[in-house]
């Protein structure tokens, strides 16, 4: 029989359904079932990508006798992290605060029936092994403190909230002066760990940093920093070198388990791509080089092909497994590659992807990476340049055919309004960077989708799938989303775009601000009482939700003129300020937001007929300006704010104002090309 996981729309919490655990999901009856039987929760919080919570399942959570300990002594809750975030961050935090070490997936949390958690750790074995302890053992010494030591667990608990409530940034005050002493310090932190050798920041394992790569390139423009502009270019490079991206198909998986960036673990998240979409177009920007070009490319057409619902919004994920094995999907055998091409192609290949040295994957496989460079194999197999590609693209082409046929990893379907956010912001841009129509209907079908379904009622929701849209929307939602619509109309002006821009502005103040301290919370005004209310400036694998907001909120006020926006940027960058002087590398996106407030955005508006201003449009957005605005106008829109409401002419004009100086209209463009220079 299922369990009450059945009527769940998360395709994580159905892949749980059929347990023999009596698993529940997170609601108010479930809190009252473990209150009414006095029984402890046993937490158990995972995504439907994630390699470890597949294999903690199969040992345990589809085992009988594992079941049977768990539905005695526990009320069995499942959680999605994707679809409440709230809840991940809070227990994550927890876990921290009692076993000492960071967290991950799945996490377990063992938890009173009020939701003050006593116990945690990640993943459990069923049999003790990797030094921790068998999963059936421990459940039992849980199940036995819980019965002897109530008081003590309580009053352990009670310490461990008070402990995060002082994790919360203290109030802002009147008298903090913003400067830019924080961005400095991060560009310096930055520099500091980054690892010269393979790119990226530390060492194993390696994780994509987006917020910290886009401080860096922007820092280098702002101050000539050669130094920070090569940590940022070189690890883009290295990424898209190596295992970690999809070399057949594009797209970026999670995370490197190694320092070199060759083997992922394989799951491809949306949020991960619409953020390095963005960031890949900057570096093409920056340095002209069209190997970041191609990655854009090749990503979009992955985003476009795998991960957009024929309703127009993306999907959440693809699946690190299939059939059971990491990474199956995408490593090959040796031999498997030389009898699908042709002996030229086998030439090239075989070193180009490593094939002539060890095997870097389980079973002697290999996991295809760039192990010598293009150019330097022309010179040794004594092919032009043309010939190169040439020979190299047929073989990509009937390789990536051959793989298609395989058994495909699992998709999660469900359409979550931050992701969404994050990939419609990546793919507008790529539109206006490459001048590429099919990409911008695609993000505007994406975000259409989302604001004629997550948009209910004057209020936004977090995640839509089967026809079932459902949970109150977070703080990353509303900024996510209003970052991508301010992108959308950098590459197309739509007055529906403007407009939701200016309702999920509106919703970030209205339900999230601490209007008196500062900052947003992570949850709404009215959201489900927990045991901590998050308002976390630090970027984690998504950059902060109040980065964003003062970024997005600050690029606001330049379109409407409305200083609402951006004395609530303002308030949320005081309240973090301290911390920023402290750890600043760790605020990067809330730096950048600095960055925007002590020196305002500039606002170009182009107006004239839609040939001649496209054409403006694509010379400037050809250049690497990430402080500037572009919004591009036919003469038709009404109901414009004061910023954007130029007059008519019959020559197309470009107006540019930068900060609080706006010049004299220009009729020419080599005259605004001489501007922005």
């Amino acid at each position: 029989m299922p369990n009450h996981l059945i009527h769940e729309t998360s395709p994580y919490l159905l892949q749980h359904a059929d347990n023999p655990v009596d698993w529940h999901p997170w609601n108010a009856e479930t809190l009252q079932l473990a209150r009414e039987q006095d029984k402890p929760i046993l937490l158990s919080i995972g995504y439907s990508a994630c390699h470890w919570c597949h294999v903690m399942a199969h040992e345990s959570f589809e085992d009988e006798a594992v079941a049977a300990l768990m539905n005695e002594h526990f009320i069995n809750i499942k959680v999605d992290r994707e679809e409440r975030p709230d809840l991940d961050q809070i227990y994550q935090n927890a876990h921290y605060l009692l076993a000492q070490r960071g967290g991950g997936w799945p996490l377990t949390m063992f938890l009173a029936p009020d939701g003050a958690p006593f116990y945690s750790g990640t993943y459990f074995p069923k049999q003790a092994r990797y030094g921790l302890p068998g999963f059936p053992g421990l459940l039992l010494n849980i199940a036995k403190v819980y019965k002897e030591k109530r008081n003590e667990l309580a009053a352990q608990s009670q310490q461990l909230i008070a402990a995060l409530s002082a994790w919360q940034p203290a109030s802002s005050t009147d008298d903090i002066v913003l400067a830019a002493a924080p961005i400095t310090l991060a560009v310096q932190q930055l520099k500091h760990d980054f690892d010269d050798l393979h790119g990226g920041f530390g060492g194993e394992p390696k994780f994509l940093h987006p917020a910290e790569l886009d401080l860096l390139l922007r820092q280098a423009y702002a101050q000539h920093d050669e130094a920070a502009r090569h940590a940022s270019l070189y690890t883009m490079q290295k990424m898209a070198l190596g295992g970690l991206y999809d070399q057949l198909g594009g797209g970026f998986c999670r995370y490197s388990v190694d320092a070199q960036w060759d083997i992922p673990h394989f799951e491809k998240m949306l949020y991960d791509n619409g953020l390095l979409l963005g960031l890949y177009c900057d570096a093409w920007l920056s340095s002209g080089d069209p190997f970041f070009a191609r990655v854009v490319q090749q990503t979009a057409g992955w985003v476009m092909r795998e991960m957009q619902s024929p309703q127009g919004g993306y999907y959440a994920s693809l699946d690190a497994d299939s059939e059971h094995e990491e990474g199956k999907f995408y490593v090959w055998q040796r031999d498997e590659i030389r009898n699908l091409l042709s002996a030229d192609e086998y030439e090239l290949i075989k070193p180009y992807y490593g094939l002539d040295g060890a095997p870097n994957f389980e079973n002697h496989a290999w996991n295809l990476r760039v192990s010598k460079p293009l150019s330097e194999l022309e010179r040794i197999l004594h092919l032009t340049e043309e010939q190169a590609s040439m020979r190299l693209a047929s073989a990509q082409a009937k390789l990536f055919a051959a793989r298609e046929k395989r058994i495909r990893p699992g998709r999660d379907e469900k359409i979550l309004g931050s992701w969404n956010g994050l990939m419609i912001a990546g793919m507008a841009k790529a539109a206006r960077v490459f001048g590429r129509d099919d990409w911008l209907h695609s993000a505007q079908q994406a975000m259409d989708f989302v604001r004629d379904t997550l948009w209910q009622n004057g209020k936004l929701l977090a995640t839509h799938k089967d026809g079932k849209t459902h949970l109150n929307a977070y703080l990353d939602d509303h900024a996510f989303l209003l970052n991508a619509a301010l992108e959308l109309l950098q590459a197309k002006f739509r007055s529906a775009d403007m407009g939701f821009a200016v309702q999920l502005a509106d919703a970030l103040l209205a339900r999230f601000e601490d209007s008196i301290n500062g900052g947003f919370y992570f949850t709404s005004h009215d959201h489900e009482a927990l045991i901590q209310r998050n308002k976390s400036g630090q970027d984690n694998a998504t950059p902060s939700g109040n980065g964003i907001a003062a970024q997005a909120l600050l690029r606001l006020t330049t379109l409407t003129g409305d200083m609402r926006y951006a004395q609530a940027a303002e308030r949320c960058l005081k309240l973090f300020f301290p911390a920023m002087q402290q750890a600043a590398s760790q605020f990067s996106s809330l730096c950048t937001a600095l960055e925007a407030a002590l020196q305002p955005p500039s606002l170009l508006v182009l107006c004239g007929t839609e040939k001649e201003t496209a054409a403006w449009q694509a010379a400037v957005s050809a250049k690497y300006l990430p402080e500037l605005m572009i919004i591009v106008l036919t003469g038709k829109q009404t109901n414009l704010p004061s910023p954007l409401a130029k007059p008519n002419s019959a020559l197309t004009t470009a107006w540019l104002c930068r900060g609080t100086q706006c010049l004299p209209p220009i009729s020419g463009l080599d005259e605004l090309l001489a501007e922005l220079a």
